[in-house]
């Protein structure tokens, strides 16, 4: 019996490597400099640091260590690529209408409503059944007023990657800047920003098994010449676009998670796409009215997103208490309304609210994997058991 809880929930956040925090200790305790104190030794150590971290980051996507700016994280990044690029285009008269997604995280949904409710123009393009957007309808909402397109690389919830290169392709060939949310696909499948057109990306380190607290934005120096307009203001850190003192310790853990997973995922992703599927078949061979959300194909390898019909999510949580999985995304899990990307992708809102988000990660092993099938397949059977025997048949059979 593996030791228990058995933390399934590496979608919300990772555990942070012993390598990633081997390397960040000395700058705590002995490389304790200010990277921006480069007159004397201690600071000048601090921005070499530094600098390997932002060539790794780069590394891993596929750009420059220049175009690489540090932040506390994907929120912070998310609304600095949305409101810096808006803001800036519509200085340079290029136009005031976003595009985004009804799927997008609520760090980049938030930020867009902010803008619209300050003059922008915003479109909102729905998604199929498995959260996908296809190029099609983002070539159809581009006018020639649009300044930026924000589509997300792979969907928090449910897994589901998106056709980024297309949208990139389609957005350089109009003309209009391209930002993806890419927190949840960095490091867990191959990105690369020329290749997919991106002319800003987003990512932080605790989803790759880095520490909590920083996080980057990768701007685009070239083809085009990305300018953003600054959201902090004190000093002129990170070219001018995030003022603040670098939290050395925690970059050099993102560059080291960086360099890891560089190096691991290729190897990594086979294994936890193995582990996803053990995962699956278990429980769906083991239980009747179960649906899986999301794309069957397209999506991360270590993402899991089930519905159980006629039983509430929040109770299967709650009889769960050795396994750590979630209903949704953390940053909503106080929420009791269904997932809005469920209902986004046309989820009936019984199914939505009995929905799991198993995320299998770098430490998940085989036998926790079946640890788990047992144990939900065991509390599924328990909760349904409760409920009136009509009410489960109704729930069944819409779900075919």
């Amino acid at each position: 019996m593996p030791s228990l809880p058995i933390y399934l929930d590496n979608n919300a956040t990772t555990r942070t490597d012993p390598r990633v925090l081997e390397a960040m200790l000395p700058f705590f305790t002995e490389r304790y400099g200010n990277a921006a104190s480069r007159h004397h030794a201690f600071g000048r150590d601090a921005e070499e640091a530094v600098q390997q971290a932002r060539e790794q980051v780069a590394q891993l996507i596929g750009a420059e260590a220049r175009e690489i700016i540090f932040t506390s994280g994907a929120t912070e990044s998310d609304n600095l690529a949305l409101k810096g690029a808006a803001w800036m285009q519509r200085q340079l008269k290029k136009g005031s209408h976003l595009v985004t997604a009804a799927a997008e995280h609520h760090a980049v949904l938030d930020p867009a409503k902010r803008l619209q409710r300050e003059g922008f123009q915003l479109t909102i393009l729905p998604v199929d059944q498995y959260g996908q957007v296809s190029p099609d309808q983002v070539a159809a909402a581009l006018t020639d007023q649009t300044a930026l397109v924000s589509i997300m690389a792979a969907n928090n919830e449910v897994g589901t990657l998106q056709p980024i290169a297309d949208v990139g392709r389609l957005c350089k060939e109009r003309g209009v800047l391209f930002h993806t949310d890419a927190v949840q696909a960095v490091g867990k499948v191959p990105l690369d920003v020329e290749a997919g057109g991106i002319d800003l990306l987003s990512l932080t380190a605790h989803k790759m098994y880095g520490p909590k607290g920083v996080g980057a934005l990768y701007v685009r120096r070239r083809n085009p010449h990305v300018r953003l307009e600054p959201r902090f203001d004190g000093g002129g850190h990170e070219r001018g676009l995030r003022a603040g003192t670098l939290p050395v310790p925690l970059i050099v853990g993102f560059g080291k998670a960086c360099e890891i997973c560089q190096q691991e995922m290729a190897e990594e992703s086979q294994r936890l796409l193995r582990l996803r599927e053990r995962l699956r078949a278990g429980i769906m061979d083991g239980l009747t009215g179960v649906s899986l959300n999301g794309h069957p194909t397209d999506r991360l390898p270590g993402n899991l997103n089930l519905s159980f019909a006629g039983i509430h999510g929040e109770a299967l949580l709650t009889s769960l208490k050795n396994l750590a999985v979630s209903s949704g995304s953390a940053c909503t899990s106080a929420n009791p309304e269904p997932s809005y990307v469920l209902r986004a992708m046309g989820v009936p809102d019984d199914l939505a609210h009995g929905s799991i988000r198993f995320g299998l990660g770098r430490f998940t092993t085989e036998e926790e994997v079946d640890w788990a099938i047992g144990e939900v397949i065991r509390a599924v059977n328990r909760l349904r058991d409760l409920n009136p025997e009509q009410e489960f048949a109704r729930t069944i059979n819409r779900t075919g």
